[in-house]
């Protein structure tokens, strides 16, 4: 089963929430080659319930995943922390609603818990916690304290880092796993479809629940592939992320404008491919 775990349902944390554009990208994931994806979404999103209340109403519910036209989505969300640097938490879609509502208070810069009081209040719901993209620029996870990083339950080797640097990111990454004797898992990190499939983590069996998945990680069932264009994917897919912020910026709908070209990733990346 080939999965992403880092990924999001909207274009940028401040536009609005469109069911257009989140069934878009579900759909861009299932013909990027995915089975499914931890939808990890921004913590202080625009309608981050409405977002997971649409995939709880218009996907088929299958174990802990919702299933869309054959693509397992588990819930998730990604959390700023004090130190700097963001926690992944997946788990039951009504575990990750209510954190989220809880966190609410702390959702502006500023506010943010440190990683000690986060991680107590994820100890209180069947998550799983993962240090995301934890070497990025700006981000203070590998130095936490040794008892603080026992608390993740798996690392992310992230797309992003990859396509910038992909010999320090494994590196890296790989170092600080083997520290805390921890999992190493996959996630593109993408807000839209182009970035879909530069990284994946490929498990040898399906599964449809969290604890599956905790076993098959913990076991080390699975495999990293990553893309041999990751590199240009990342930037294909930043450049059409600004594009279509700017679209919405001067008063458009970019959700139109990107959907009535046919809005498919490959057919982006190939006219890019075209203009070099």
């Amino acid at each position: 089963m080939n999965l992403d775990f880092h990924t999001h349902g909207k274009l940028a944390k401040y536009l609005p929430f469109s069911t257009e554009y989140t069934d878009w990208l579900l759909g861009e994931a299932k013909r990027a080659g995915l089975d499914a994806i931890c939808l990890t979404e921004h913590f202080n999103t625009k309608q981050f319930d409405e977002l997971y209340g649409y995939i709880a109403a218009a996907g088929d519910r299958c174990g802990d995943a919702w299933v869309f036209d054959g693509l397992k989505v588990f819930p998730g969300m990604e959390t700023d922390i004090a130190e700097g640097g963001h926690v992944l938490s997946i788990g039951p879609m009504d575990a990750i609603r209510e954190l989220n509502r809880r966190l609410e208070p702390y959702k502006q810069k500023g506010h943010f818990l440190s990683f000690e009081r986060l991680s107590g209040l994820f100890a209180q719901y069947p998550v799983l916690i993962g240090a995301g993209h934890p070497f990025r620029e700006g981000g203070h996870i590998p130095g936490l304290s040794p008892e603080l990083l026992e608390r993740f339950d798996f690392l992310d080797l992230n797309g992003k880092d990859i396509a910038e640097d992909r010999e320090r990111t494994e590196r890296l990454t790989g170092q600080l796993a083997e520290r805390i004797m921890r999992p190493v898992v996959a996630g593109s990190d993408t807000h839209q479809a182009v970035q879909y499939g530069c990284i994946r983590t490929v498990f040898e069996d399906e599964f449809n629940t969290f604890p599956e998945l905790l076993a098959r990680m913990n076991a080390g069932r699975y495999s990293i592939e990553v893309h041999p264009e990751a590199a240009f994917r990342v930037r294909a897919a930043g450049l059409l992320k600004r594009s279509l912020k700017e679209i919405h910026a001067l008063g458009g709908d970019y959700v139109t404008v990107l959907l009535s070209g046919g809005g498919e990733s490959e057919s982006v990346l190939a006219a890019k491919r075209k203009a070099g």
